[in-house]
């Protein structure tokens, strides 16, 4: 498959990852700030790797990929059904802490700023 191809086909799995958590009732997903980093997808798209990361931290990230382990036939499924892939990609979830870095860069140039001043 073509790169091009594959990094659509990622884009659109992850549009459609944040649309389906959104719609998850599990209370380890539900009401909690997470978000999908990114989605790599293996060259031939039977195996996507999904990057999930909280604001709260990594705990946190922790907590609601064990909710969407439990839950990955079901979105594996709405995904199938949304975007009409010829073949629907295996899901895995990873904790990723790139948000809660991200604040602490923020936090650490916010700092800087203010000695500076």
């Amino acid at each position: 498959m073509a790169g091009y191809r594959i990094n659509r086909v990622s884009e659109d799995i992850k549009r459609e990852l944040v649309a389906v958590i959104r719609e998850l009732k599990d209370p380890r997903v539900k009401d909690k700030l997470i978000t999908v980093v990114r989605v790599e997808v293996s060259s031939d798209a039977s195996f996507a790797k999904a990057y999930i990361s909280a604001l709260e931290g990594i705990d946190t990230a922790k907590e609601a990929v064990k909710g969407l382990k439990s839950a990955t036939g079901y979105i594996r499924r709405e995904i199938g059904q949304r975007l009409h892939l010829r073949k629907t990609p295996e899901l895995t979830f990873v904790a990723d802490d790139s948000i809660e870095h991200g604040m602490n860069i923020v936090k650490i140039m916010d700092e800087l700023r203010t000695e500076e001043e």
